[in-house]
């Protein structure tokens, strides 16, 4: 029984490496310990009651032992205080009323309100200096190991100030410092049982500097209706503001409060997981919620690409993300940011289709005029190529939760698909060929058949330099291009067959026989009609393209031009004027030449449509002609 008028005094031990709170309670073994003698535990009492006595916390003039370079007084503050715990254990052991256990313990009390005050100190005044970004600088020489003894501190101490002195900028030594006092003081503190009151200061401090930072990055919380209920310009801005933000928080905020965190507490792994959880754990939430709630907003086709970017930008941190939030205690973060992913490829998914829907529904019958390239190949295709730059990604979600169209494509048109082939490529190729049989049928509301085949050439030549310069070649293939040449050349050479086969037909069979000068007369009369007609008719046709307009032009000049200049050789003499009547040879080769040069340009005034055949009667069903697919 204790003595009347003294007390018996708990003190508190540090935390088995298995526990998995932070305990304050002693332990029920202290076998491991050494046995000190009475003497020993006097002077070292003694010594501990010397350092306390000059360091008392309302002590103002005292100043702070972790000031300026000189570190041995915290040195040896810390080294009486962890010998004054030991001590303690073994008075404890022996005379647990004792009066030297009492005044050991005020002096523990005591000793330990110094280390809180100089511990939040720290923390206040190197604020700046411990900001992540400026602790994730020195991740490197800052290596987070379990050191408990006296000695090895020291020796990191030194050897973290000698590197500091030798090669790194200012700030970074200044942050380096408050880390290793951070860390000296937490391991005294957690070794002598006083964890929690070390974590609760930190905890306090350092909360703050992470939700002021997400604050500065412009991260804010929001909820689903709040969400749901922005105009589309508002919640663009704020996705703007996180993509520019997002990269920032994970590898600076984050990842430099882990690092400092897993530094300041290394002597106990259950002390610094908890601690970075709660510290960390609401703004991440905060942050890798906002994508979900960014793909659960109603969008049309054209958001993809910003939806692809929220994405991309977490799929590219991932091995951040986990690293920083691994352990059990921040498990729901990394939960979150999957889901985030998920409910985004879901998203991206349906856009994907609802893009391919809307092809499918343009039901616009007016005529491009002069034959020139659809808009909705212009929008089809500068979407499919956008899109062909986020091919790793839209794979990933592909593999994840395939799109839902099931492909079946002519092998005329795309080949035999391999089996190495990614699922995006064919969506791509199948995408591409629904827009192609969208532009067959366009090309019905012609009423000129050479016009509607100079359309599709224009069309298709459109899309093959779109997929020609555009990551659509690396995905869709050489081969895919040299088919599709072809069919410009098909169409292109069908344009001239019908488009100017009243011109060539005005001419002989046969240009080099002999004919009496009435046939060549009447020939000559025939040709001006019939290239005046073509000539008015297809001056305001035009081909935006300059290699096919030069190939068309190059190809009329070679065929009509070398028919017509071998019949103008033979019969220009035969066809002379006749006294009273108008001249029959108008054209020499090279005025053909130059009437020819000026075709394509749709200078004209040929209003679009107008044809001297009907469509309907002579030109089968685009679609059913399969122009784009055999």
């Amino acid at each position: 029984m204790p003595q009347k008028g003294m007390r018996t005094v708990f003190f508190k031990s540090p935390p088995s490496s298995s526990s998995s709170s932070i305990p304050g309670t002693p332990s029920s073994s202290h076998s491991s310990r050494p046995t000190l003698s009475d003497s020993m535990v006097e002077e070292t009492i003694e010594v501990a009651e010397s350092f306390v006595a000059r360091w008392r916390p309302d002590l103002v003039a005292a100043g702070s032992l972790f000031q300026g370079d000189d570190r041995e007084e915290a040195r040896q503050f810390i080294k009486a205080v962890k010998n004054l715990h030991a001590a303690m254990h073994c008075l404890a052991s022996r005379h647990s009323s004792s009066e030297r256990l009492v005044r050991a313990h005020d002096l523990m009390r005591v000793g330990m309100e110094r280390l809180q005050k100089e511990f939040y100190r720290i923390l206040s005044v190197n604020r700046e200096y411990l900001y992540p970004d400026s602790v994730s600088s020195v991740q490197s020489p800052m290596t987070v190991s379990a050191r408990s003894s006296v000695s090895d501190f020291e020796v990191e101490l030194e050897d973290e100030f000698r590197f500091a002195n030798e090669s790194i900028t200012e700030v970074e030594r200044v942050s380096m410092s408050a880390m290793a006092d951070l860390k000296a003081i937490a391991d005294c503190m957690i070794s002598t049982g006083y964890g929690k009151e070390c974590v609760k200061i930190y905890k306090t401090v350092r909360k703050s500097i992470i939700d002021e930072g997400l604050y500065n990055l412009g991260i804010e919380k929001l909820s689903l209706s709040k969400v749901q209920k922005m105009d589309w310009e508002v919640l663009e801005i704020k996705i703007k503001i996180w993509l520019r933000g997002v990269k920032t928080a994970v590898k600076s905020l984050f990842e430099g409060e882990r690092i400092l965190c897993d530094h300041v507490f290394s002597a106990s792994v259950p002390i610094r997981e908890s601690c970075f959880a709660q510290i960390s754990k609401d703004g991440a939430m905060i942050l890798f919620e906002f994508p979900e709630l960014a793909a659960k907003y109603k969008k049309t086709p054209e958001k993809i690409f910003i939806t692809l970017d929220l994405y991309e930008a977490i799929a590219d941190l991932w091995p951040e993300i986990n690293y920083i939030f691994s352990s059990t205690a921040t498990s729901m973060v990394q939960s979150q940011a999957v889901n985030s992913l998920i409910k985004l490829g879901q998203n991206i998914g349906t856009l994907i289709a609802d893009f391919e829907m809307a092809i499918q529904k343009e039901s616009s019958k007016t005529p491009v005029p002069k034959g020139g390239v659809h808009p909705l190949t212009r929008y089809v295709m500068n979407y499919i190529s956008f899109l062909s730059d986020y091919s790793g990604i839209l794979n990933d979600i592909v593999a994840d939760s395939p799109l839902p169209t099931q492909l079946s494509m002519p092998e005329s048109y795309y080949g035999t698909p391999k089996q190495d082939d990614n699922p995006i490529t064919l969506h791509f190729a199948w995408l591409i060929l629904v827009l192609l049989c969208k532009l067959d049928g366009k090309a019905e509301h012609y009423n000129d058949v050479a016009l509607s085949y100079l359309f599709l050439a224009n069309n298709l030549r459109y899309i093959v330099d779109k997929v020609r310069n555009s990551n659509l070649r690396f995905l869709l293939g050489d081969e895919w291009i040299e088919r599709h040449e072809s069919k410009i050349k098909l169409y292109s050479s069908k344009y001239m067959r019908i488009g100017w086969s009243g011109v060539f037909s005005s001419l002989p069979t046969d240009v080099v026989a002999e004919i009496s000068p009435e046939d060549a007369r009447e020939s000559f009369r025939n040709f001006n009609r019939a290239f005046e007609e073509t000539y008015r008719k297809q001056t305001s046709w035009i081909v935006p393209n300059q290699k096919l307009r030069d190939e068309l032009k190059i190809s009329l000049a070679k065929e009509l031009g070398a028919l017509y200049g071998e019949f103008y050789a033979r019969n220009r003499g035969r066809a002379r004027r006749v006294s009273g009547s108008d001249p029959v040879v108008r054209l020499s080769p090279d005025d053909l030449g130059n009437y020819l040069s000026d075709l394509f340009y749709g200078s004209g005034s040929e209003s679009v449509g107008s044809a001297s055949s009907n469509y309907s009667s002579s030109h089968s069903s685009p679609c059913s002609r399969g122009r784009f697919v055999r």
